[in-house]
């Protein structure tokens, strides 16, 4: 103690007091006589006076003296007159001296070194070297951390610089050390501002296990606050393996009070079989957490506990130990029931349903349509079923007043009493309104259709016994001569409240019908039965009938005791026997239990997930089957794309050779008839012409009948012909667009739609006319130099001309040779100029007609290839899906599974509801 109280002073600085009396006031005084004394006295040991003197110039702001009386110090306190030199120099700012000097104290006391630690933790913040400050108090709670206040400090340090990470370790490391409840609420406050989500989960086992032992209520809440933390984090899966793991070996059970943890337990395994998780992921984490979750379930949590032990082990049969799965059956009847089954099971229901929209899987409008159904509470389902020839369909039409069986059926039919008549067809697929009653018919005629439809037919009509009575009368297809139900109909008595089942009064009862009775027993074991006991207008002895009804009362009771049987005639239309029957059905109607109903739900949320299972199955044969037949559809189309090339090519050169034999014969008449025109102006040569003018007169005239001859003759018929030309073309376009027109029907028959369209493009046949209009209307020709050409004979010619034309003798020779040579010329260079003159712009126009025939092609091919494209990256799309679903089936799979899992689990519940053991 006196250790402890010196060292305190030595921290204080207040050693010197105890050289002090009690009542002296100077201690500057006493402690220099003291000092003046000792040095007298050669042998005494001045250094502890010295010592306490540097204390008293310290507290008084002398910091030289107290450093000049320090390092004379050279006995035991000589480490703390170190320290309290660098306490010095830090009061005098002489920070780095400082820091050099508290680091060169070597000393074993721990209280100097905790007190030197801090001195540097201090001298670092001032320093704003925080990487520095946080190593010294690291190193401080470490050696010592009961040094009063160093943990405290280090809390503050790491909080206010948000140092988490440091903090949580400090907490955690102090709550195991101390055990102090102190340091687990500190850490628990961590944990629910989120911030021990940066550690693994294991890092807080130990912590866990010690708090445990300590104080369970804080474990509860230590643990909450934990569990919340990793929630949404990636390292939840690995949380939940280490807290089982390590309440699994802790000796917990549900007779102490574990309220919080059962919930987050419920809500955990919840929200793990949601769907969003595949089983491989879970397996190893839901058994034990079944486990723990069961053994401290509290009452308002066991049925829910139990109820998930018993469905996951049913699907996982080795995963939960049989202790556990015992301790659930004997504990699921002995817990209080008191959920909302009713909203559970639709909660369920909805969240199957978004879950396979969310697959893009249509989980079918006629389960959504059953559970609506069901959740209506004031309506009785009545199912109606008989053999063939017993007179279902004429009991069912005298109650509805109305002949709407005719035929044998091959759907289920559900008679509905509104206020407007309204016919639906409810299917996977699809709801269909129904036009007409005809139609209706027709849908529903057994002898139009021969296999049992899966939808079912919804007719709503003003009916006033189904209406008072709040009754739904259900119809199915008649026993077939296999002596049962269809199969799909059969899945339809789950939709029941109680069924009607019609038996004939001249032969009731038969072994045929006990046979379908006990198939119907078998598949709803819950479902109460009646008789109607049809055609006993038929029996006319009154004893006869009395009997046969009484009997037959007898007989069906044997088989269900409750049964009612009400004798009826379809025929009969008496007030009494309609006043009897509403009576009948009224009793039929008894309280629907909400139990019974949340049963149906359930029945029908399972008959979903096999419905999805199917899909899935159904789904990849359709994309399989849509790859292969994309995959013909690119070859047909491909094919037609060829075909519609060689059409083209053949089309291009048939017109354009049709449309050269029009300018060949156009040229071949040039040819013939310009010389024979050239010629012809031989006429104007007279023997009294003007020789000298003469040439230039034939020339011009020559000029004037050829282009005379080229826009009265020559173009006319050019048009002509080039009009059949386009008439002829057009048949052969109209040929195309009509084969074309096929393709596109039979690709669009194949498709189902109106998807190709391969219209050619006949603005070309109107350009072809504006060209033919245009080239043909009158052509602007230039002069052409016939008889001015320079040919050695016409300048001869001409020189004559001019030099013998003056005198009169010479003109009967130049008539003569002019006559001559206009009337035995050629012509053959002057009439090719002119013919390539003409035809130039026609032949042009017969080198376009190769593109212009390609362009009226264009749109086929553009539609054609664009689908080719189209195909090809739907094929692709769906080779992808179809390897992503059969590479990876559990991510469709197991979610199913899971949801089956939840499914039995309220089954369960449904069970205990009813104390009854069913499995």
């Amino acid at each position: 103690m006196a250790l402890e109280n010196q060292e305190n002073q030595l921290i204080k600085k207040t050693f010197y007091e105890t050289f002090m009396e009690a009542d002296e006031k100077n201690p500057v005084r006493v402690l220099g006589e003291a000092f003046l004394a000792g040095h007298k006295d050669g042998a005494a040991d001045i250094s502890i006076i010295r010592f306490v003197q540097g204390e008293v110039y310290f507290h008084n702001k002398d910091y030289e003296a107290a450093i000049f009386k320090w390092e004379n110090v050279h006995n035991d306190l000589e480490p703390w007159a170190k320290k309290n030199i660098a306490d010095c120099f830090y009061e005098l700012g002489q920070l780095s001296t400082a820091e050099e000097i508290y680091k060169s104290i070597d000393t074993e006391s721990s209280v100097l070194q905790s007190e030197v630690a801090l001195q540097l933790f201090s001298l670092y913040i001032d320093q704003g070297r925080l990487e520095d400050a946080d190593q010294v108090i690291k190193k401080a709670v470490s050696f010592n951390p009961d040094y009063p206040n160093v943990t405290d400090i280090a809390r503050a340090f790491f909080e206010k610089h948000k140092d988490w990470k440091s903090a949580i370790e400090l907490a955690v490391n102090e709550a195991i050390r101390t055990e102090s409840h102190h340091w687990f609420d500190i850490l628990k406050t961590y944990a629910k501002q989120g911030l021990t989500k940066i550690f693994e989960p294991h890092y807080f086992s130990k912590c866990l296990a010690v708090l445990y032992q300590v104080d369970q209520t804080r474990f509860e809440q230590m643990v909450e606050a934990l569990w919340n933390g990793y929630k949404n984090e990636r390292s939840y899966f690995s949380w939940l393996r280490e807290f089982n793991h390590l309440f699994l070996n802790l000796d917990a059970s549900r007779e102490q009070s574990w309220k919080k943890l059962s919930t987050l337990y419920q809500e955990a395994y919840f929200e793990l079989i949601d769907g969003k998780y595949l089983i491989k992921e879970l397996e190893e984490i839901i058994p034990n957490i079944l486990t723990n979750w069961l053994k401290i379930a509290d009452y308002s949590h066991a049925l829910f506990a139990s109820a998930a032990v018993l469905a996951w082990s049913e699907k996982f049969p080795s995963s939960i130990s049989p202790e556990v799965v015992n301790d659930a059956e004997n504990l699921i009847f002995h817990s209080r029931n008191e959920t909302d089954g009713l909203e559970y099971s639709l909660t369920l229901f909805d969240s199957i349903v978004k879950w396979a929209e969310a697959q893009h899987v249509d989980p079918g409008h006629r389960f959504r349509w059953i559970i609506r159904e069901l959740v209506d509470f004031e309506t009785h389902h009545l199912f109606v079923v008989g053999t063939s020839g017993n007179g279902k369909s004429a009991f069912i039409n005298s109650v509805l007043g109305e002949n709407i069986l005719t035929a044998p059926t091959s759907s289920v039919i559900v008679f509905k009493g509104d206020d407007e008549t309204e016919i639906r067809k409810i299917s996977d697929e699809e709801l269909t309104t129904f036009s007409s009653f005809q139609e209706f018919q027709e849908a529903v005629d057994r002898r139009l259709n021969k296999a049992f439809d899966n939808a079912i037919m919804e007719f709503s009509l003003p009916s006033p016994i189904l209406q008072k009575n709040g009754l739904v009368l259900i119809d199915t297809p008649g026993f077939s001569d296999r002596n049962h139900i269809e199969g799909e109909a059969l899945k339809y008595l789950h939709f029941a409240d109680s069924l009607l089942f019609v038996l004939d009064a001249n032969d009731p009862f038969t072994e045929k019908e006990q046979e379908i009775l006990m198939q119907i027993r078998e598949y709803a074991p819950n479902l109460p039965i009646h008789f109607l006991l049809n055609k006993i207008d038929e029996i006319y002895d009154e004893h006869e009938a009395a009997k046969i009804i009484e009997d037959t009362r007898s007989r069906v009771r044997a088989y269900v005791p409750e049964a009612r049987v009400f004798a009826y005639s379809s025929r009969l239309r008496s007030r009494k026997q309609q006043n009897d029957l509403a009576e009948f059905l009224k009793n039929l109607n008894r309280q629907i239990a909400e139990d019974d109903r949340i049963e149906k739900i359930l029945i029908f949320t399972r008959q979903l997930i096999s419905h999805l299972l199917d899909k899935r199955a159904e789904m990849e044969n359709s994309l399989a089957d849509s790859i292969k037949w994309n995959e013909e559809m690119v070859t047909k189309l491909n094919g037609a794309i060829h075909q519609l090339t060689d059409l083209k090519e053949e089309k291009a050169r048939i017109i354009t050779r049709t449309f050269h034999k029009v300018l060949e014969e156009i040229r071949s008449d040039l040819s013939e008839n310009i010389p024979r025109i050239l010629r012809e102006t031989s006429d104007m040569i007279r023997e009294d012409s003007d020789f000298r003018k003469l040439h230039l007169e034939l020339n011009d005239e020559m000029n004037r009948r050829v282009r005379a001859y080229v826009n009265d003759t020559v173009l006319p018929e050019l048009y002509r012909s080039l009009q059949e030309w386009i008439l002829t073309a057009n048949d052969e376009l109209n040929q195309c667009q009509s084969f074309l027109d096929e393709i596109s029907d039979g690709f669009n028959a194949m498709y189902g739609e109106d998807r190709l369209k391969l219209n050619c493009d006949f603005k070309v046949l109107d350009d072809w006319r504006r060209d033919a209009d245009r080239m043909t209307s009158g052509v602007q020709m230039e002069k052409v130099n016939i008889f001015l050409r320079r040919t050695p004979y016409q300048i001869l010619l001409k020189s004559a001309g001019k030099l013998f034309g003056a005198f009169q003798q010479n003109h009967a020779m130049l008539y003569n040779k002019y006559k001559q040579f206009v009337e035995n010329q050629d012509y053959l260079d002057v009439v090719e100029s002119i013919v390539n003159k003409l035809l130039l712009q026609f032949e042009l126009f017969e080198k376009s007609l190769e593109r212009d025939i390609s362009i009226f092609f264009r749109n086929p091919f553009a539609a054609l290839n664009q689908t080719v494209e189209e195909t090809k990256k739907e094929i692709s799309e769906k080779e992808e899906e179809l390897e992503k679903m059969r590479s990876n089936p559990e991510a469709y799979r197991d979610p199913l599974t899971l949801f089956e899992i939840k499914l039995r689990q309220y089954e369960w519940m449904t069970i205990s509801a009813k104390g009854v053991l069913q499995v």
